[in-house]
């Protein structure tokens, strides 16, 4: 072998090389949290009216299966739009239909898609109905649903087995 092929051999290795650890580095696993502000859990903080502007967002191929999913599939069973037994936190067919059909009657635009608008939206139904001045329920135009939004400013809800769960992005326990 002449010098120059082994040249252009240890050349070719050594940006294979390096392309390879590129590609380690940036393979490396992406954490499923919010999108938009990098928290892991459903946020907000001061005056709650505004608190959900800046979600992350939940599809059927984003944050599929969380505590955030079931949090928005509660929304779609208060508005009406889904049945109790399948509120599971997968963000599947059911989801997305129910969520298409929330856009469409706010007339929002129709994607199926859980972004920042479609959770800005549902904010506007946040409410501090005991008046202790903390959002305590999503007011549904079917049901209400029972919330907290904690000290550090994540969201809790209540699972169909009545325990409180955190509305995070990483993780899925609500049933």
């Amino acid at each position: 072998m002449s010098v120059r092929t082994k040249r252009t051999h240890l050349a070719a290795g050594a940006i294979g090389a390096l392309a390879a650890f590129t590609l380690v580095l940036s393979a490396s696993p992406a954490s499923a949290s919010n999108s938009y502000n990098g928290r892991a859990y459903v946020y907000g903080a001061a005056a709650w009216h505004d608190d959900w502007n800046d979600e992350g967002i939940l599809s059927t191929s984003s944050n599929t299966s969380s505590n955030a999913t079931c949090l928005w599939q509660k929304i779609l069973w208060a508005d009406g739009l889904l049945s109790s037994s399948a509120i599971d936190g997968v963000f599947g067919a059911g989801t997305k239909t129910a969520t298409e059909t929330w856009q469409r009657e706010r007339s929002q635009p129709v994607d199926g898609v859980v972004g920042m608008d479609t959770f800005r939206f549902a904010s506007y139904n946040l409410a501090d109905n005991d008046q202790s001045g903390a959002v305590d329920h999503y007011n549904g135009s079917t049901y209400h649903i029972n919330m907290t939004r904690d000290s550090d400013g994540r969201y809790n809800f209540y699972d169909g087995d009545g325990n409180a769960r955190l509305a995070g992005y990483d993780y899925r326990t609500c049933s």
